[in-house]
């Protein structure tokens, strides 16, 4: 199969610019989880942005084998971008409410809406491409985690 390097490239960088972005936006309150009291299994703030850069890489590269996957149908092939598009939208916004609105709660349950959302695009993407699915499951027991922890740092800083 022959790689195609500009929507290789678009499909990488963009996936990664919605999160270097949402970062920059809530970098600045991202410090307040030094002052957290936290759970057990609660990483360090510097493994934060290694794992999302890789788990974004991810994403990109995926949403790349759907967009170029020859002999999909176009309605399977815009529903499971649709649904991607979607997910990376709801995905933004996360740390927005949790770390700039300080809202525990409704971060959780948006992060669970995240969840099922990420399921249905793994879902979708392996009606395309197994390997473009699979390369999500990283960031599905990721957010699984990251759940945990919102959970549990809601839970013990009220």
């Amino acid at each position: 199969m022959e790689i195609k390097v500009k929507p290789l490239l678009a499909s990488v960088l963009g996936t990664l610019g919605v999160g270097a972005l949402s970062g920059f936006l809530s970098m600045g309150s991202m410090r307040d989880y030094a002052l957290f009291e936290k759970p057990p299994l609660a990483p360090p703030a510097w493994l934060f942005p290694v794992v999302w850069s890789i788990l974004y890489l991810l994403m990109g590269v995926s949403l790349y084998i759907v967009l170029t996957k020859p002999g999909v149908a176009d309605d399977r092939r815009r529903a499971a971008v649709t649904v991607y598009l979607l997910q990376l939208a709801v995905n933004f916004i996360w740390p927005l409410i949790f770390f700039n609105l300080g809202a525990y709660l409704p971060a959780f349950l948006w992060l669970l809406l995240l969840i099922v959302l990420v399921i249905v695009m793994i879902y979708r993407f392996c009606g395309i491409s197994k390997i473009a699915g699979l390369m999500n499951l990283p960031y599905l027991v990721w957010l699984c985690f990251a759940a945990y922890l919102n959970y549990a740092i809601w839970m013990m800083n009220r």
